[in-house]
């Protein structure tokens, strides 16, 4: 640090090195410094759930084969960004519970960061039941509402760890839980766009939650806050009108994003950034099971811009982390490590 101009060492201050005072007999040792943990790359919050998947196609019935895991739209791209060599943070709360625990064990596992996590003695964590209703249809049900996911308040941001961040990562899932969900995730946006963070915001519209009148209002709010936002073309069109699919990312851009990434499933996906427009198709694999696919294309897109990638290279690796995601069953078990992306990634997939 430098000196204050005018200051310097007084006069009746000697600067001859002094021999060291031994210390009493009686003193203590000092104590050893506490680690302190740096900031992630990646701050994210937002609810986490058990799942109880059927394996076989069929209605649910008595003896029906289940495979019990987790899930949750953040959750899933901080592992995505951690397995791809990031530190990631998730924030969230979960009940004092089996599934609860499953669920930050299951973080942990994944070396994502959960110190901000918050358990609930009084109420549940959320529950997910996935029903193959036949070999290519899902029927989900959700179990959420007033449970442990929904209490998620702004006090259980840490404030000082997301201003230290790269990256803070949040959808429109999460408002839609509960007003003080709500909160946090405004919150947060605040205190990111403040310290100078990048802020990506997945619409990830659920009409289950919430009315499309009622999500344009709040997550339009949100959408200022942005400096990558993330929608398929019908969550686009909560802000901006049907049209073509790099028209309606053009248009999003005008809200204050620097780059809108529109992902179009099975025809891949496009951002526009600036004056540019990007093009990606969709990586040829056997889909197993849909779900999580949009969160793993945000991960692979987040990991490569914490790499410092070009946008061509960070629409490259969102394909790819995607379809990795859909080539097995479950939300984020999928996910690859960098290691394993030229099991997918020699082919030419860019255009």
């Amino acid at each position: 640090m430098t000196r204050p101009p005018g200051t310097g060492t007084p006069p009746h201050v000697s600067t001859e090195p002094r021999a060291a005072t031994p210390a009493p007999a009686s003193a203590p040792a000092p104590a050893a410094p506490v680690p302190v943990a740096p900031p992630p790359a990646l701050f994210t919050l937002g609810e986490a759930m058990a799942v109880a998947a059927a394996i076989q196609p069929g209605p649910l019935a008595t003896g029906a084969p289940l495979r019990l895991g987790w899930a949750g739209a953040e959750a899933t791209v901080a592992i995505g960004v951690s397995r791809l060599g990031h530190r990631a943070a998730w924030t969230g709360r979960t009940g004092e519970d089996a599934a609860g625990a499953m669920v930050l064990a299951g973080l942990r596992a994944e070396g994502v960061d959960v110190s901000g996590a918050r358990t609930e003695p009084a109420v549940p964590t959320g529950l997910m039941l996935r029903e193959r209703r036949t070999a290519d249809r899902l029927r989900v049900t959700y179990y959420r509402a007033g449970l442990a996911g929904s209490r998620l308040a702004p006090g259980d941001l840490d404030e000082v760890r997301l201003a230290g961040s790269r990256i803070l990562h949040v959808t429109g899932i999460t408002p839609a839980l509960s007003a003080t969900a709500r909160a946090a995730v405004e919150r947060a946006v605040v205190v990111a766009r403040a310290a100078g963070v990048t802020v990506s915001f997945d619409v990830n519209h659920r009409e289950r939650l919430w009315s499309r009148a009622e999500a344009a209002e709040v997550l339009g709010r949100l959408l200022p806050y942005a400096d990558i936002v993330f929608a398929g073309p019908e969550e686009a069109t909560l802000f901006v009108p049907e049209d073509q699919p790099d028209r309606m990312a053009r248009a999003l851009t005008r809200f204050g994003p620097g780059q809108a990434v529109l992902k179009l499933g099975a025809r891949g996906a496009l951002v526009v950034a600036g004056d540019e427009v990007h093009v990606q198709d969709a990586v040829p694999v056997t889909a197993v099971d849909p779900v999580g696919a949009g969160d793993a294309f945000v991960s692979g897109y987040l990991a490569a811009v914490l790499d410092g990638s070009p946008v061509r290279e960070r629409l490259r690796l969102a394909a790819l982390c995607g379809a990795f995601a859909v080539s097995v069953p479950g939300d984020w078990e999928g996910l690859p490590r960098r290691a394993e992306l030229a099991l997918l990634g020699a082919q030419d997939i860019s255009r």
